[in-house]
């Protein structure tokens, strides 16, 4: 019984130093704002074949809520088609969507990355199938998006950033000489 209670005291301090699990938990998402243009309805049939051409811009951006371990993290995706021969455009959607998340055992260095990977990949599911629904509620064949690395995304934007301030600090640093 002895070793049992040598046991138990060894191990409390060993869980205490053990991190807190991570929690995340996803209270609220919102379409903050939906558009789409079907621009063949508006200007006519195009001429000739149409060869579809999508492209996809994503931009996410996040922000702490007045509520502790709160943040709202808002995904704004914009797809264009336009026709692969002469380059008229076919649809425009845009669509920002957003999550309030409740966040715990993050540590602090490591709370913005998640912020901007994890919730947004989320959310993605239901981004999807909003764009899928409106393209062929627009008239078109559904779009259905390839998964987003928001991973990649990240490390993109962060590249930006620093290439941002270095151009800004050797900008700065003309100006003094």
């Amino acid at each position: 019984m002895a070793d049992e209670t040598n046991n138990a005291a060894t191990a409390e301090p060993q869980a205490a130093a053990a991190p807190q699990p991570v929690k995340m938990q996803i209270l609220a998402q919102f379409i903050r704002d939906l558009s789409f243009e079907n621009v063949v309805a508006q200007k006519g049939a195009p001429s000739g074949e149409v060869q579809p051409e999508i492209s996809v811009q994503v931009s996410l951006d996040a922000r702490k809520r007045g509520s502790e371990n709160q943040y709202e993290v808002l995904s704004k995706f914009k797809v264009t088609s336009v026709n692969g021969s002469d380059k008229q455009p076919l649809f425009l959607a845009e669509l920002d969507y957003g999550g309030v998340f409740n966040i715990e055992g993050v540590p602090e260095d490591q709370l913005h990355p998640f912020l901007m990977i994890e919730c947004p990949r989320m959310l993605f599911p239901f981004v999807r199938r909003i764009i899928s629904d409106v393209t062929r509620d627009g008239g078109f064949p559904p779009f259905n998006m390839e998964p987003v690395d928001f991973v990649a995304l990240y490390r993109q934007e962060l590249t930006r950033r620093a290439q941002a301030q270095a151009a800004q600090a050797q900008s700065e640093g003309q100006k003094l000489s």
